[in-house]
């Protein structure tokens, strides 16, 4: 299959340290390669892919320093790329919906003629900024939503999705890790727990570190503040680090994979105390890869990662986790793992994708059928 992969062109590919969708874009474009497809890639010049690499400019924009609120050539990269699909010849087009500039995807892929799909990778509303403001944008982009086939990555984001707008969602597919980057974790792991991410209040931070200072345990922190937006610098500052003392809260900054599978593994449990309704949660998967049990909020799709009893425990509040954290000791980590690598791991999704793609082509095509036949029969008459 010949299939054109449209990255946002925001991060790397795959990225530094954070980029929840990037990594997956990278791990879905080297397994398709590996399954013997044909795959273009359109991202900048600076990914590192097996697939065709199609750039329009050198560098990422966050790499280049352009601020997340400044759209210009992000709608360049977007209409270059689709530009070059009506150009060439490809079985399938694979775009990503993750940020307020990706929304422009909508128009540009109303009228591709070529079968396509567009993973939603976070949540309505996209016309949204930092500080809390909300505008009114994704409604005038519902003009063309219908003919843009959306694949979400959970059923509580389906449902979240189509709580609010009348979207033609075509499945659902999870997302898939690479499971060898992680290790599972030795017997004798640390005393620690973990907590890994970026420095927002909606991913509860603080709550972790409540959470561990009432149970007595250490808490081991890594991840990043946004320097690019200023209300996650403000609250890794004013919420985060007054409470390191880097004896029982330690903060050991942004972490790459090798760095990430470490603690993850080493660690007795990963904090997941989420205030919002996250569509997947890539942390909790890359935890249980490493044999350490996730103590979550049961929030957004963390009860179709988590099984509880099993791979962690499911809480609604703070009191709840915390009187989970000695339990911890009661999941069986080879248990935890062995069920991230079965329903979780980077092939699957390709595959899953896979089915999708067949899927939307047949659908394409039995559209063009019909179109044909209503041309015959307009004519017979």
């Amino acid at each position: 299959m010949k299939i054109a992969q449209i990255a946002p062109p925001w991060l790397p590919i795959p990225p530094e340290n954070y980029g929840g969708t990037e990594c997956i874009i990278s791990s879905l474009v080297e397994n398709q390669v590996a399954q013997g497809h044909t795959v273009t890639l359109f991202a900048p010049g600076d990914a590192r892919t097996s697939a065709e690499l199609v750039s329009f400019f050198p560098q990422s924009l966050i790499q280049e320093g352009v601020p997340w609120t400044v759209h210009c050539k992000a709608f360049y990269h977007l209409q270059k790329s689709i530009e070059q699909v009506v150009a060439r010849d490809f079985d399938i087009v694979h775009t990503h919906l993750s940020c307020s500039a990706d929304l422009y995807l909508f128009p540009l892929l109303a009228s591709l003629a070529v079968p396509h799909i567009t993973t939603l990778h976070s949540c309505f509303p996209f016309d949204r900024a930092t500080g809390g403001w909300v505008g009114d944008a994704d409604n005038y982009y519902m003009d063309w939503a219908s003919a843009v086939p959306l694949v979400a990555i959970s059923a509580s984001a389906q449902a979240q999705a189509l709580a609010k707008f009348p979207l033609n969602v075509v499945g659902v597919v999870h997302n898939g890790i690479e499971h060898d980057q992680f290790y599972a974790s030795p017997q004798e792991h640390g005393d620690y727990f973990a907590w890994l991410g970026r420095f927002t209040a909606e991913k509860g931070a603080h709550l972790c570190i409540e959470a561990a200072k009432a149970a007595k345990v250490p808490l081991i922190m890594a991840g990043t503040a946004d320097e690019h937006v200023q209300e996650s610098v403000d609250y890794f500052h004013e919420k985060i680090e007054p409470q390191i003392d880097n004896d029982t809260i330690k903060y050991i900054g942004p972490v790459n994979m090798q760095q990430k599978a470490h603690l993850l593994s080493h660690a007795r449990g990963f904090l997941n105390p989420i205030e919002w309704e996250e569509p997947f949660g890539m942390v909790m998967v890359e935890a249980m890869l490493s044999s350490c049990p996730v103590i979550s909020f049961d929030r957004g799709a963390a009860r179709e990662l988590i099984v509880q009893g099993q791979t962690g425990y499911l809480v609604q509040n703070l009191a709840e986790m915390v009187q989970a954290i000695p339990h911890i000791e009661e999941i069986d980590r080879e248990m935890t793992r062995r069920h991230a690598e079965n329903n979780f791991s980077a092939d699957k999704m390709a595959e899953n994708y896979g089915e999708i793609y067949q899927k939307v082509i047949a659908m394409h095509s039995s559209i063009l059928d019909d179109q044909g036949k209503s041309g015959l029969s307009s004519v017979a008459v």
